[in-house]
C-alpha cells in the first residue's frame, strides 16, 4: 500500500497492489522510491520513460514518483485524469478575480481609497517612460486609459493562471505568487501621490480573500468523489470534476458580483446627484452667441467652432474619473500669500462670474492632431483671488493641486498680464463634467494643459519657480510652455478620394494671445495661395478658414500654414510634441477620382 498526503491532497488515500507481475517469494514493500525500485529489480524491467501527463497522475497518487508500467492494453493513468495544470490555472484565475473584486467593495467603503488596479494603474502611469506615454497617447488617444486598464487585466489574469499552475506543485508557490501580487498593490497605494499606509488595506484584503480562494479550490481540483476514493482498481481514480466545477463558478459569480457593487459604491451616486441639481449662475456680462461668420460657411464636415462636451479630448494622469461631491468640497489658497484662504462651491457661486471662449490645447498634440477643443467657460478670474488672498511680490509661480495629488505650475506673470485666468465651473452653458474637472478646474488662455488646466482643483499655491516643479517638469518637459501657433486640415481627409472639380479645403489654425492674420495653402509643392478667413471670436480661439480648389484627376499634396498678427510665420519644421509642444506644417495627401 501507498499513502499521500501533501497540502492540497485529500486525506491518506491506498492503492493495492494489482497486476500478478511478482515471482513467488518477492517482497512486497511499500510503493514509494524504494519501493518502486525493488519491484523493478524483482520483474527484471527497467522503469520505462514517462510523458508530462504519467509524471503529474503519478505524483497526485505516488509518493516519491512513478507508478509501476500499466498492464499491456492499459490506458496511461494519465489519460484518464484531466490535466491538473489546467484545473490549477482555472483555480488561480478565478481566485485573483475574487481577490480583485473583493479590493474594489472595500475601496468603495471609503472614496479616498484605490482599488488595486486603480492603485497600480496610477503608479504605472507615473512610472511609465514619457515616451511610452506619448506613443499610447498618440495611438489611442482618447481612449488611453482604456488600453491601460485592459492590458493590465490581461497581465493579471495571465499571472493569475501561472500562479494556479504553480500551486498545484507546490502550495508554497501559490502563496508565493500571490504574496507578490499584493504587495504591488500595497506598495502602489502606499508611494502614490496622496498615499498613506491606509490605502494597503484593499490590497491586502484582496491577497487574502485570493489566497484563500486558492486553497479552497486547490484541494477541490485534488479531491476524489467518495465512490472513486472506495474502489481498487488499476487505474488512477478521476477527481470529483463535479465539486471542482461547482466551487469554480460559484467563485467566478462572486468575484462578478463584488466587482459590480465595488465599482457602485466607488460611483459615487452623491456626487452624482450633486452636479445634476446644481445650476451655475449666469455671469455679469453674458457673451453673446458667436456670429455665424466665425464658421467656415456651408461646410459641415470642418470641426464645430464649439466643441461638444462630450466630444472635448480628455488627457490626463486619472485612470479612474475622480466623483466630488461638491457640498463636501474645498478649495484653498495658500503658500506665499498674506491671508491663505479656503473657498467652498458655493462661495465662489456667489461671486462675480465671467464667461469666456478659450481653447485648449494638449501638448501632447502632434501636428494635425485632434487633442484639441474650443468651448465657453463660466467662472472666477484667478487674479481676484490671488489678489484678495494678498499675493507676495515674490512669488513667481502658481501652482496648481488636484484631488489625486497631480500638480501644474506656471508663472504668475500669466495671471497678471491682462489674460482671462479662471478657476472655472461651468462648460458650455452646464456646470462642468466630471470628466473635466467638476467642480472646478484651472482655465488659463495660451498655455499648453500640462502647465496650466488642473481639473478637480484641491488648491491653488503660490511659491516660486525655482521652488517647485510640477508634475511634468521632471519627466522631461519644459516648465514654462506658451501654446504654439499652428493650422491644421480638416476637409478633405487625408488619404480621401474625392471626385474632380471644385472642392473646398478647410480647417483651422490658432495663434493664441496674439490671434491668426492669414492662412495658405500649398498645391503639389506650387504657390502658396491665400484661404479665406471666418471672423475672429477672440484671440484665445482657434480661426476657421477654407478654400475652393479645382482638384484634377491624380494623387496631390495638400500643406497648409498660418501667420499670425505679429507678422510670425508658423515654423516649418516638424518636431515632436516633448518637451514643449510639436511644430511642423500640417499635410494631406488626397486622391482625385477620374471623371
Amino acid at each position: 500500500f501507498a499513502s499521500f498526503n501533501d497540502g492540497f491532497a485529500p486525506p491518506e488515500r491506498q492503492r493495492r497492489v494489482a497486476g500478478g507481475g511478482c515471482p513467488a517469494g518477492a517482497e512486497v514493500r511499500p510503493l514509494g522510491v524504494s519501493g518502486g525500485q525493488a519491484i523493478r529489480r524483482a520483474v527484471g524491467q527497467r522503469r520505462p520513460a514517462m510523458t508530462l501527463v504519467e509524471q503529474t497522475a503519478a505524483e497526485e497518487h505516488i509518493p516519491g514518483g512513478r507508478p509501476p508500467s500499466p498492464p499491456s492494453g492499459a490506458l496511461p493513468v494519465g489519460a484518464r485524469r484531466p490535466r491538473l495544470w489546467i484545473r490549477g490555472g482555472v483555480a488561480g484565475l478565478v481566485s485573483g478575480a475574487l481577490g480583485l473584486g473583493v479590493g474594489e467593495m472595500v475601496a468603495g467603503i471609503d472614496h479616498d481609497l484605490l482599488s488595486p488596479v486603480i492603485g497600480v494603474g496610477n503608479k504605472a502611469i507615473d512610472l511609465v517612460p514619457v515616451p511610452l506615454k506619448t506613443f499610447a497617447i498618440s495611438t489611442f488617444g482618447r481612449n488611453d486609459k482604456k488600453a491601460l486598464v485592459i492590458g493590465m487585466l490581461v497581465a493579471i489574469a495571465v499571472f493569475a493562471f501561472v500562479v494556479g499552475v504553480g500551486a498545484m506543485r507546490r502550495r508554497a508557490i501559490g502563496y508565493a505568487g500571490l504574496v507578490v501580487f499584493g504587495g504591488l498593490g500595497v506598495a502602489a497605494a502606499v508611494s502614490g501621490r496622496t498615499g498613506t499606509a491606509v490605502d494597503a488595506v484593499p490590497s491586502l484584503v484582496a491577497m487574502a480573500v485570493a489566497m484563500v480562494t486558492l486553497d479552497v479550490l486547490g484541494r477541490a481540483a485534488r479531491r476524489q468523489p467518495a465512490s472513486s476514493r472506495a474502489s481498487a482498481s488499476d487505474a488512477a481514480p478521476r477527481p470529483d470534476r463535479r465539486r471542482f466545477l461547482g466551487l469554480t463558478i460559484a467563485a467566478g459569480a462572486a468575484a462578478a458580483a463584488a466587482g459590480v457593487v465595488g465599482r457602485k459604491l466607488q460611483s459615487s451616486t452623491s456626487a452624482v446627484a450633486d452636479r445634476a441639481r446644481r445650476v451655475v449662475p449666469k455671469p455679469a456680462k453674458p457673451l453673446a452667441a458667436a456670429p455665424a461668420g466665425v464658421g467656415a460657411e456651408g461646410l459641415d464636415a470642418v470641426t464645430p467652432f464649439f466643441t461638444l462636451n462630450s466630444a472635448f479630448y480628455r488627457i490626463d494622469t486619472a485612470l479612474v474619473v475622480p466623483r466630488i461631491d461638491a457640498s463636501t468640497w474645498s478649495m484653498s489658497v495658500k503658500g506665499m500669500v498674506d491671508k491663505p484662504r479656503s473657498f467652498s462651491y458655493d462661495d465662489l457661486l456667489t461671486r462675480t462670474l465671467v464667461e469666456r471662449d478659450i481653447t485648449l490645447t494638449c501638448v501632447s498634440n502632434e501636428v494635425g492632431g485632434q487633442l484639441m477643443g474650443n468651448a465657453r467657460w463660466v467662472g472666477v478670474p484667478l487674479r481676484e483671488l490671488l489678489e484678495e488672498t494678498g499675493m507676495q511680490p515674490d512669488a513667481t509661480q502658481v501652482v496648481g493641486r488636484s484631488v489625486d495629488g497631480w500638480t501644474s505650475g506656471f508663472p504668475t506673470a500669466t495671471v497678471l498680464d491682462g489674460r482671462d485666468a479662471l478657476v472655472a465651473l461651468a462648460m458650455n452653458g452646464e456646470a462642468l463634467p466630471f470628466a473635466h474637472g467638476y467642480p472646478a478646474r484651472l482655465i488659463v488662455p495660451g498655455l499648453y494643459g500640462y502647465v496650466s488646466a488642473t481639473k478637480w482643483l484641491s488648491s491653488i499655491e503660490l511659491t516660486t519657480l525655482e521652488a517647485f516643479d510640477a508634475y511634468w517638469v521632471p519627466r522631461g518637459y519644459s516648465k514654462e510652455a506658451p501654446i504654439k501657433m499652428a493650422s491644421r486640415i480638416d476637409v478633405p481627409r487625408g488619404l480621401a478620394t474625392v471626385p474632380p472639380g471644385r472642392i473646398a479645403v478647410a480647417g483651422i489654425a490658432w495663434a493664441q494671445r496674439t490671434g491668426i492674420a492669414k492662412v495658405e495653402l500649398q498645391i503639389d509643392g506650387g504657390t502658396w495661395v491665400e484661404a479665406d478667413l471666418a471672423d475672429e471670436q477672440s484671440i484665445d480661439t482657434w480661426r476657421q478658414w477654407h478654400y475652393a480648389w479645382e482638384a484634377t484627376p491624380g494623387r496631390h499634396e495638400i500643406a497648409v500654414r498660418s501667420t499670425d498678427k505679429n507678422g510670425q510665420l508658423q515654423v516649418e519644421k516638424r518636431t515632436a510634441p516633448l518637451p514643449n509642444g510639436a511644430t511642423g506644417w500640417h499635410s494631406i495627401i488626397v486622391f482625385v477620382s477620374n471623371p
